[in-house]
């Protein structure tokens, strides 16, 4: 499949229903992540960065405020896409964007000031235009908060597209 769309040109469409083949999972690809389902050996799955709590991602009760935790998610993923060779900005440059389109946290400890967490994301499910990841956000081994999401890729007039097979490679710095 070729890239959804070049400079100056209308993105190409693509079958985005559920129907669509699934002869090769876009994501798969883009991330090198579902080796579990794929049988491909050696792939990353997940991807772990550490967090430090800044001062001004606290509340007047010194706890992480929930919003920042979306940020947290976000480094997340994007870590994990350069970990597969891939690259947002350039992926951006080229018309095609990662919108969140659902996502779900369970607080089950908060987070403090100058803290040191472990961010884990995973992909857990993807289709031709959908990525779905987890999350555990964990001090040492205290389990903080888990999460799910859900990102569709779409054009630059909002319209969902088909994740191009090689995406990592066509956004990659190489």
């Amino acid at each position: 499949m070729r890239h959804c769309g070049t400079a100056g040109s209308r993105p190409e469409k693509h079958d985005v229903s559920p129907n669509a083949p699934r002869d090769r999972s876009a994501a798969t690809v883009l991330f090198s992540a579902l080796s579990s389902v794929t049988g491909a050996p050696g792939l990353i799955q997940q991807h772990t960065i550490e967090v430090r709590v800044r001062y001004s991602e606290t509340d007047a009760m010194g706890f992480v405020h929930h919003s920042n935790y979306l940020n947290y998610f976000e480094m997340g993923r994007t870590e994990l896409f350069r970990q597969q060779g891939g690259n947002y900005r350039n992926m951006e440059l080229q018309g095609l964007f990662f919108v969140v389109v659902k996502l779900q946290l369970r607080f089950r400890k908060p987070a403090r000031y100058d803290d040191v967490l472990t961010l884990e994301t995973q992909i857990t499910r993807s289709t031709p235009a959908r990525i779905e990841h987890g999350y555990r956000l964990l001090r040492g081994t205290e389990l903080l908060t888990e999460a799910s999401s859900v990102i569709a890729c779409v054009d630059r007039n909002g319209e969902l597209q088909r994740i191009p097979d090689d995406l990592a490679d066509l956004t990659s710095d190489a």
